[in-house]
């Protein structure tokens, strides 16, 4: 059963709009970005420590958060973990066990607690940490587009790469924005959002490869709407169950998970707009000045 009936949709005469909109988008996060010094890091990729801390009785964050700077934890960051008793405490400061929990037994002198964990990131792991996540955000989007020019040809895949690019600025510059804080769960949130966008871009790729053999004799411009709108009950289909899902998350999962659900609602809706908006846009646009090239020549 189709949820959007036949429609005639021409996304192709709307690019200029699109493209606007997108470098509103990338132009806002960018100078965000700029402004601050790059995005909001956690001590995954700097430095610090984090204690997992249980009280015997509901503390109240507020307080907590007081007692931590009159005792040398300054800008630490307070979470509730799991429960309303237990909390994550994330402080820049980079000690040994030792003084760490003795500022803690001062900091929380007069009650009753457990210091359940405790993880230190020297200034040289978090480094390590950044360049991987790098890495591993460049070599799956090189893979993509080694994958995607095998299957269909260059300029898809420079569409789509272009696509995913655009939906991993717009997100980290939407984080930058909000001065939402990055971590390695937010890494594997832009990871999980180029693979839904890629499989998104690759089904329309599909139907407009079998288009164009179908109506051979149409504009590129054609078949390519054809198309978009063949597949755009599938694509409104598949986001709104996924953005189901992920705002339950975003609503309902806590304070340890909001910023990955956040990045998740993020990338869905900027991932389900380049699908239809950016990915086939380029690849239309470069399709036909190469097919032009090649008529002047």
């Amino acid at each position: 059963m189709r949820l959007i009936r036949k429609t005639n949709f021409d996304f192709l005469a709307k690019k200029s709009i699109g493209m606007i909109l997108s470098l509103i988008l990338i132009l806002g996060g960018l100078t965000s970005l700029i402004i601050k010094g790059g995005p909001h890091l956690s001590i995954d990729f700097t430095h610090g420590t984090v204690f997992q801390v249980q009280f015997n009785e509901v503390p109240e964050i507020s307080q907590i958060r007081s007692k931590l700077e009159g005792n040398g934890f300054e800008g630490a960051e307070v979470i509730e973990f799991g429960n309303n008793r237990e909390l994550l405490i994330k402080t820049s400061l980079l000690e040994n066990i030792e003084e760490a929990n003795s500022k803690l037994n001062s900091a929380f002198f007069g009650m009753e607690y457990e210091i359940r964990k405790v993880e230190m990131v020297h200034p040289k792991i978090g480094k390590e940490l950044k360049k991987d996540a790098i890495y591993a955000i460049t070599l799956a989007l090189i893979g993509i587009m080694i994958y995607i020019w095998f299957r269909f040809d260059r300029y898809y895949a420079l569409g789509s790469v272009v696509a995913l690019l655009h939906d991993v600025f717009i997100t980290v510059g939407i984080f930058s924005i909000l001065n939402k804080e990055v971590d390695l769960s937010i890494i594997a949130a832009l990871l999980t959002i180029v693979g839904y966008s890629l499989n998104d871009t690759i089904v329309v790729f599909d139907r407009i490869r079998e288009n164009i053999h179908q109506y051979s004799k149409e504009k590129l411009e054609s078949v390519v709407n054809l198309s978009l709108n063949e597949t755009l009950s599938r694509t409104v289909i598949t986001s709104v169950t996924t953005l189901v899902v992920v705002v339950v998350l975003l609503l309902f999962g806590g304070e340890v998970i909001n910023n990955f659900a956040f990045a998740l609602t993020a990338g869905v809706l900027v991932g389900t707009y380049s699908s239809l908006f950016v990915a086939a846009p380029v690849m239309v646009h470069l399709e036909n000045k190469h097919n032009q090239k090649l008529v002047e020549n």
